[in-house]
């Protein structure tokens, strides 16, 4: 008895991950632990020496947790069904399949073009959606069939979709950085500006392993033939349409600065984009012949994405709005935006509202869960168990952060991020916090960590969606007319390795390089550079010595006093004289009331 009320803490952690691994569902086993747990606990805190601080009053703080600030009544964890249901009617709208069918094209001639259209629209994906499902999903519908049909290696071509999906992790408005920021008690619009360099170093890396394939393996990505190129060719109409731009916001600039200040950068941005939306719409619709097609079409379906990107992230980062009013803003603009496309229909609105519910329900069951665990798990000190086991780690935070990232990317073999968020990120932050690293550089850190989750067996969802989408059985392409092979679940798991790799590299660079991260705080403010100033006053004669009359010098050799400055080496003076003084009474004698 005394060995299990001593060892309660690192029992409890055992006993959960045998929970898991037998395959129970998360939010039962982690509420089911922490109660059978309890029980065990109040039996035996006698034997424990006072480490175990259980009685069975404590669990009426139970209904507290759930609706407190902790679950019910946090607003934070509102945006998630509004960034949910955003990014399911973006993918039901067809979002996705004119963004990629356009950026093929234009990357199309070079070899690797549909690969770099690829990780180039799952960037726009996750920074619009913020759903992994949803880009994973949908690219592998739209691209995979078109890849394979112009003869893309099967592991190249499956392993930059599932990539490429995965980026819905990292760049803002990503779902795992709001529930990142809520168990790190850190704003979510600092973490979704310390994610966002991150995140585009990142996608940097997926294109620059499609360069390096391309030069070392050119047979594996060829370009698009000729034919396939049905918006034909005009890349230099669509540089001169960028120009134009640039000078429409540029004049705008210039011009609203003097009333406008610091916004005005991006309201002649804004100017600048709406001109050229308006005159690709009014050159298509008219036959103007202005721009080439293919400038058109690029300019058409690029900048509702861009306007609804700035609309929710730009709102966040500009401070206008918060995380969840920037997320229903989001789901109301792409109800616009599946609106003008004529794809709003009822079944859309209530396929995106059923997924929702059941992705805010499976959140919310599992953080009722991890509350119930954490009770008993704080009672017996098992946050002190974890911090004095991290802290110890030899190397202090360099040694820690490596231990850290290794067992977090150990665990995302059997636990996807939800759950490593609610479970495991609790224990670490205090750890974190204790040895001065930054929560919100440290919870980048695991969500680029956690993104090797969704790409690794035996449990990568992004796999199990991009399996779920890809052909199993050979079939006849409807454009060529010729068979093309299936594509293996060993091809899918293959291809998704050297991005795995790409990801643990990241991982390394956001060690080396926090300032990627940091950068959220601002520029920092040099202290030696601070000038104060402060505004003229009157020259006074110094305590002690007479004023200075009739603009003669003081005494100190300061600036002569202005006429009428008061003597402060005197008592004030209020323009009465002063009273004279009661006698003293004579207590000799006895008192008179008379």
């Amino acid at each position: 008895m005394e060995f299990i009320a001593q060892n309660m803490a690192p029992i409890m952690f055992a006993s959960l991950v045998i929970f898991l691994l037998i395959g129970y569902p998360v939010a039962f086993s982690l509420a089911a632990n922490g109660l059978l747990f309890f029980f065990i606990g109040v039996l035996v805190s006698p034997y424990s020496g006072g480490s175990i601080n259980l009685a069975w009053p404590l669990l009426h703080a139970l209904p507290d947790n759930f609706y407190g600030t902790r679950v019910m009544s946090n607003d934070t964890l509102l945006a998630i069904p509004f960034f949910t249901f955003m990014g399911i009617v973006l993918e039901r709208s067809g979002m996705a399949e004119d963004l990629l069918d356009t950026i093929g094209q234009l990357f199309g001639p070079i070899r690797g073009g549909l690969a770099y259209a690829v990780v180039f629209v799952g960037a726009l994906l996750a920074a619009t959606t913020g759903v992994v499902a949803a880009s994973v999903i949908a690219m592998g519908l739209i691209s995979l069939p078109i890849m394979l049909r112009y003869g893309y290696d099967r592991r190249v071509a499956s392993g930059v979709i599932a990539a490429s999906g995965t980026l819905a992790q990292i760049i803002p408005p990503s779902l795992v950085l709001i529930v990142l920021a809520d168990q790190l008690g850190r704003s979510v619009g600092d973490m979704y500006a310390g994610a966002l360099i991150p995140g585009l170093v990142l996608t940097g890396l997926y294109m620059l392993y499609i360069l390096v394939m391309s030069i070392v393996r050119p047979n594996s990505m060829p370009a698009l033939p000729l034919e396939a190129r049905t918006l034909g060719h005009g890349v230099i109409s669509l540089l001169v349409a960028l120009a134009v731009t640039g000078a429409i916001s540029y004049a705008a600039y210039r011009y609203l600065a003097p009333n406008h200040g610091d916004n005005a950068d991006i309201l002649g941005f804004a100017i600048g984009v709406v001109v050229i939306y308006v005159v690709a719409i009014a050159d298509q619709r008219l036959g103007l012949n202005l721009m080439s097609k293919l400038a058109q079409q690029v300019v058409i379906v690029l900048i509702p994405p861009l306007a609804l990107i700035f609309l929710v992230l730009g709102t966040i980062f500009l401070g206008i709005a918060t995380p969840t009013e920037g997320g229903a803003m989001g789901a109301v603009g792409a109800l616009i935006m599946a609106a003008m496309k004529g794809r709003l229909t009822m079944d859309v609105v209530n396929q995106a509202l059923a997924s929702t519910t059941r992705l805010s329900a499976f959140v919310l069951f599992i953080l009722i869960g991890a509350r119930v665990f954490s009770l008993t798990f704080y009672g017996v000190n098992g946050h002190i168990w974890v911090e004095h086991l991290l802290i110890s780690l030899p190397g202090g935070e360099t040694g820690f952060l490596i231990g850290v990232n290794i067992l977090v990317f150990v665990l995302a073999f059997f636990l996807d991020f939800f759950e490593l968020a609610f479970i495991i990120v609790p224990l670490l932050a205090p750890a974190a916090d204790k040895l001065g690293i930054d929560l919100i550089w440290f919870g980048v850190l695991l969500g680029v960590n956690m993104q090797t989750s969704f790409m690794h067996p035996p449990f990568g969802f992004a796999l199990f969606y991009l399996r779920s989408v890809a052909a199993r059985v050979p079939y006849l392409d409807r454009i060529t007319g010729k068979q093309i092979a299936p594509v293996t679940t060993g091809q899918i798991y293959w291809g998704a390795a050297p991005f795995v790799l790409i990801q643990v590299i990241m991982i390394g660079l956001t060690i080396a390089f926090p300032q990627m991260v940091m950068r959220y705080k601002g520029n920092a403010v040099e202290p030696s550079t601070i000038d104060l100033k402060l505004p003229d006053m009157p020259s006074l004669s110094p305590l002690g010595t007479p004023p200075a009359d009739n603009g003669a010098a003081p005494a100190n050799g300061g600036a002569p006093a202005a006429p009428g400055t008061p003597d402060l080496s005197q008592p004030p003076s209020f323009g009465d004289a002063p009273a004279k003084p009661a006698p003293a009474p004579d207590l000799s004698q006895p008192p008179k009331f008379n």
